[in-house]
C-alpha cells in the first residue's frame, strides 16, 4: 500500500513537472507591438520564481486556446532593463495595455483563472 501511494505520489509529482509555461518574449520586439489596434497581455517574471511558473502555466494553456489573444512573457531575470522600463517591484506582475497602447490594468501575484478569462473578455483579446 505504501509503494502504491508513492508510485502515485511520484508519478503525479513528473506530470505537474512536464507542465509547459508560456515561452519568453524579447520585450523589444513586444514593445513595438502595443498599441497598433490589439490589446496586448504582459506577464512580467522569471522562470525560477514559482509564482511566475503557475501564472506562466496557466497562461500556455490559455494560448493553446486561444493562439489570437497576444499574450507574452517577460522574462525580467533574463532581460533587466524591461524590469525597470516597465517599473516592476515584485514578480510575477501582469500588464494590460488597451488597443491604442495605454496601460489599463496591473496585477501583482498570482491571478485566478476566472479572474484572468474575465479580463480577457473585458479588453477584448
Amino acid at each position: 500500500m505504501k509503494f502504491l501511494l508513492l508510485f502515485l505520489l511520484l508519478l503525479n509529482l513528473h506530470l505537474v513537472a512536464d507542465e509547459k509555461m508560456l515561452s519568453a518574449s524579447q520585450y523589444k520586439n513586444v514593445q513595438m507591438d502595443i498599441g497598433k489596434g490589439k490589446a496586448t497581455f504582459l506577464e512580467v517574471g522569471s522562470e525560477y520564481c514559482h509564482s511566475c511558473q503557475t501564472m506562466g502555466k496557466m497562461l500556455y494553456k490559455v494560448t493553446q486556446k486561444y493562439p489570437k489573444y497576444n499574450i507574452h512573457f517577460i522574462n525580467v531575470q533574463e532581460e533587466r532593463d524591461a524590469a525597470k522600463a516597465l517599473k516592476i517591484m515584485m514578480i510575477p506582475t501582469q500588464i494590460i495595455y488597451d488597443k491604442k497602447g495605454k496601460e489599463v490594468y496591473r496585477h501583482i501575484g498570482v491571478l485566478e483563472h476566472s479572474e484572468l478569462m474575465k479580463l480577457l473578455h473585458t479588453y477584448s483579446f
